[in-house]
């Protein structure tokens, strides 16, 4: 597994991966629940990220809407449906858990559905920020509601070309 560190203009962001795809994109807030820790056993590669920051970088800029990224999260056979899922969620659109959990055929599972949200290993480019609560309240970001905000504030400004 490869890693590697930048500063973007909202907050530090850690990279990780491999041949097989990104495992991890870690939003350094200092803020939310989320936890990371760098492996002992990962090695230092920025070379092997250069598109992929590339692309994080265009996107915090407002200048990508979408991510051409191999991804390879690790999760339950649950949090892959809900993560497949966000990803369908149009830039600058929100949606609610339950609008997921509808989707997703069990109306009852907006819980589970921010339980998955909460676990989702790659920020941004699986767009958990866009999930709200049923009332349109910023609930739960693992890194912090202060760069939810941010980020939905990003979608909503005009696309710079």
């Amino acid at each position: 597994m490869y890693y590697t560190k930048f500063n973007t203009r909202f907050c530090e962001v850690i990279l990780a991966g491999d041949e097989k795809g990104l495992a991890h994109l870690h939003l350094n807030t200092g803020e939310g629940s989320r936890q990371f820790k760098i492996q002992d056993h990962w090695e230092f590669n920025s070379h092997f990220f250069t598109d992929i920051k590339t692309q994080v970088l265009e996107y915090l800029d407002g200048k990508r809407k979408t991510f051409s990224v191999p991804l390879n999260p690790v999760g339950t056979k649950f949090q892959k449906k809900v993560w497949a899922r966000l990803g369908n969620i149009p830039y600058g659109s929100i949606v609610s858990y339950g609008d997921i959990a509808k989707k997703l055929g069990n109306s009852k599972a907006s819980r589970a559905v921010g339980a998955a949200n909460g676990k989702n290993p790659i920020p941004l480019i699986i767009p958990c920020h866009r999930v709200v609560g049923a009332n349109g309240s910023l609930t739960g970001f693992a890194h912090g509601l202060n760069i939810k905000e941010k980020l939905i504030a990003l979608e909503k400004e005009p696309f710079i070309i």
